[in-house]
This record gives structure tokens, sequence and C-alpha cells, in this order.
């Protein structure tokens, strides 16, 4: 059965995407932990990220650093958190959260925030602003 994700990548559901090549897919979460909070996600569907291709996990930090680079432009945050989980969605993904007071910005036990459309476009659209053009 294929996972969210893999409807996301095959553009059977919607998302706020930030970045795509060959390899990842990169998105808005959209029940964030923090505002600008998105997941990298493997194109390939394995359950757990130490099973992808050597190939692949070599380029996941060189995919992740633009990305990592505009959400520390667009949103003045001390650094971004990186963290695999992979506990609620059963296909290889790390997620990126601007973190601004200490590591609890970053803590998935805390509650979700619920954003609405408009304010996901508008920060899909800020991140991009702040991307490198190819």
């Amino acid at each position: 059965m294929s996972s969210i994700f893999t409807k996301i990548i095959n553009r059977d559901i919607p998302a706020y995407i930030i970045s795509e090549n060959d390899l990842f897919i990169a998105f808005l979460d959209v029940f964030p932990l923090g505002i600008g909070h998105i997941l990298i996600v493997s194109k390939i569907e394995v359950d757990k990220m130490y099973n992808l291709p050597q190939e692949s996990l070599m380029n996941l930090m060189t995919f992740a650093q633009p990305i990592c680079n505009a959400l520390e432009s667009t949103f003045s945050c001390k650094r971004i958190g990186m963290a695999v989980i992979g506990l609620e969605i059963a296909h290889a993904h790390l997620h990126l959260v601007p973190l601004y007071d200490n590591a609890n910005d970053l803590n998935f036990t805390k509650p979700k925030l619920k954003l609405s459309h408009e304010e996901l476009f508008e920060l899909q659209q800020k991140i991009l602003s702040n991307l490198p053009k190819n």
C-alpha cells in the first residue's frame, strides 16, 4: 500500500512543495511542530532511512542544504533542527524544523500547529523566495 508521501510524490494529493529532484521531494508539513517545518521525503518508498540506497543517503544532505539556508533566511532562527523519526508514516523522511530557543522546538510530543491553506501557501512562497533558483 502506498504511503501518503507516495501519493504526494505522484501528485495524487496536493502539497506545499518547496523543492524536488529525482531522489527527493521537500514540502511543508501540514501538521507542523513550528512555522516552517519541512519534510524531505525519499522518492523510494522504504520504511527506514538507513534502508535507502547508499547514493540516496549520500545525496540527502546536499539536497537539504539550500532548503536549510532558505529556512534560516526566511525565519531568522538560530539553526535548523533535523530529525529522523519515522514512526507515524512508514516512508523514509527527514524533518527540518526552525529552532529558536532550545531543543523543545523539536519536541514531537508537543501539540502540532493548525494552519490554514492561506497561511501554508504564504509560508511556501516566503521560503521559495529565499531558495536559490536552479
